[in-house]
């Protein structure tokens, strides 16, 4: 399956143009997903989704559009808007449809009481913009394996992917990739500060954190060695390096700070699923 899969006849149908949901269309259309084979139902797109849309030709709706059945319909608003939304889009759930849910928190369970048929919960990130996210997914029992190749081939097409057979999993899945870029964002940020504190120029020390933050994630993408070891090869014996990572991997370092994020983050997930 791949993005030939859709067609104005039975079609991509984007419930919510979000940052995320936004995100992964900007990816699929770079991609080559015809724009004649999307639906996207969002009564206010932010601006940048809106730039999107105008340039692909998309013209978004108000509301769920009648006589149409998704061949995919995904999922893409906020979990608190699930339980209003999800009966007024039975209409467009045919025998053939997938519904794919990226809302964080809203169970397979709740999904299934509203609309019936093969669900597949995932969790993406920001990064699927530029084709470099990752993906969790959980299919409940009606999906079949050519949904879950839709599934994976949709998701692929922005990034990677990986499946859980436990749908708790996708709790520590959000808490973890779904919600990391904020962290990786926040890293930047921070070593910006650091370094306006030591006496950089601050736009000098934006640039010098930004361009250390990409490249260092650009290396350990093209690289086959782990983290660790990546983190060894700069780090010289009583070096600068090493002062800074005393400071960073001491007992109440960054990894139990980190941890401690993480499992906040779960547990929201877990709050939003009730």
């Amino acid at each position: 399956m791949t993005l030939s899969a859709f067609s104005p006849s039975s079609p991509l149908v984007l419930i919510g143009a979000g940052k995320m949901g936004g995100a992964l269309l900007a990816g699929w259309l770079v991609g080559g997903l015809d724009p004649a084979s999307v639906v996207v139902v969002d009564p206010k797109p932010p601006a940048d989704t809106m730039a999107l849309l105008g340039k692909a030709g998309i013209a978004p709706l108000a509301a769920p559009p009648a006589g149409v059945q998704a061949r995919l319909l995904l999922l893409a608003i906020k979990p608190q808007m699930m339980g209003d939304a999800l009966p007024a889009l039975k209409a467009l759930v045919g025998p053939r449809t997938l519904s794919l849910s990226i809302a964080a928190g809203t169970t397979v369970a709740t999904i299934e009481a509203a609309l019936g048929g093969a669900i597949i919960r995932a969790m993406p990130n920001t990064p699927a913009q530029v084709g470099r996210g990752m993906t969790g997914l959980f299919a409940n029992p009606a999906a079949t394996v050519e949904d879950r190749d839709l599934a994976t081939s949709l998701l692929a097409a922005v990034g990677e992917t990986g499946w859980v057979e436990n749908e708790s999993l996708i709790d520590a899945v959000t808490a973890v990739s779904g919600s990391g870029p904020a962290y990786v964002f926040l890293l930047a940020e921070a070593l910006t500060e650091a370094g306006i504190a030591a006496g950089l120029d601050p736009a000098l020390a934006a640039r010098l954190a930004r361009q250390t933050v990409t490249g260092s994630g650009e290396l350990l993408y093209r690289s086959e060695l782990p983290p660790g070891e990546l983190r060894r090869n700069v780090t010289s014996p009583n070096g600068t390096t090493a002062a800074a990572l005393d400071v960073l991997m001491a007992e109440d370092g960054l990894a139990k700070l980190m941890t401690r994020a993480v499992a906040a983050a779960k547990r929201r997930a877990e709050e939003l699923a009730g």
